[in-house]
C-alpha cells in the first residue's frame, strides 16, 4: 500500500465524509503528501471547511488552512520544516488562529523549544499544536479504499500556549 501511494502523483483520499485531491509537486517528498492529507483528516472534525494547499492572500501559504467569515485563518497547518521565523511572524500576526505542525516520524521535544522561544511574549487566544506521525502511517491510517482513520490518540502530539 505505501509503495503505491508513493507513486502516484495525484492522491484522492477521504475522511469523515469529505474528499480532497492531494497533489505531489515534482520537488516535493512523498512522505509531506501524506503528512497534508493525515494533518486535514486530523483535524476535519474541528474544522470541517478545512482545505488545503489554498493561498490565502500572505507572504506563507498553508498546508491545510480553515478560514474564518472575514477570510482570516482559524486554523492553520504545516506539514515538515518549519523554522522559527516563519513560526513567530504568523503567531503575531494571527493571534487566535489554531496552529499545527506535523513532522515524519520525530521527537517533539526538539521542536517544542523552537516553537517556545517563537511564543514567548507573543500573547495569543488559540492552541498550538505539535504531532509526530509514525514511520508507518501510510500503512497504519490510510485503507485500501483510500480512506483515512486517524485520531490525536493514535500518534504522539503535545499542545501549547
Amino acid at each position: 500500500m505505501t509503495s503505491e501511494l508513493y507513486l502516484r502523483r495525484k492522491l484522492t483520499l477521504r475522511a469523515h465524509g469529505k474528499q480532497v485531491v492531494f497533489v505531489k509537486k515534482s520537488n516535493e517528498r512523498p512522505e509531506h503528501v501524506i503528512m497534508k492529507a493525515l494533518l486535514w483528516a486530523l483535524y476535519l472534525p474541528r474544522y470541517p471547511q478545512m482545505g488545503v494547499e489554498i493561498a490565502i492572500g500572505d507572504r506563507y501559504k498553508p498546508d491545510v488552512v480553515q478560514l474564518d467569515e472575514r477570510g482570516n485563518p482559524q486554523f492553520w497547518g504545516e506539514a515538515g520544516e518549519v523554522g522559527e521565523d516563519k513560526i513567530r511572524s504568523l503567531v503575531k500576526r494571527f493571534r487566535g488562529t489554531h496552529f499545527v505542525v506535523a513532522r515524519w516520524h520525530t521527537r517533539l521535544d526538539s521542536l517544542a523549544d523552537i516553537v517556545r522561544d517563537a511564543l514567548d511574549g507573543v500573547k495569543r487566544s488559540a492552541p498550538f499544536d505539535l504531532v509526530s506521525l509514525p514511520d508507518d502511517s501510510a500503512d497504519r491510517f490510510i485503507d485500501d479504499g483510500r480512506d483515512i482513520h486517524i485520531t490525536l490518540n493514535d500518534v504522539e502530539w503535545m499542545r501549547l500556549g
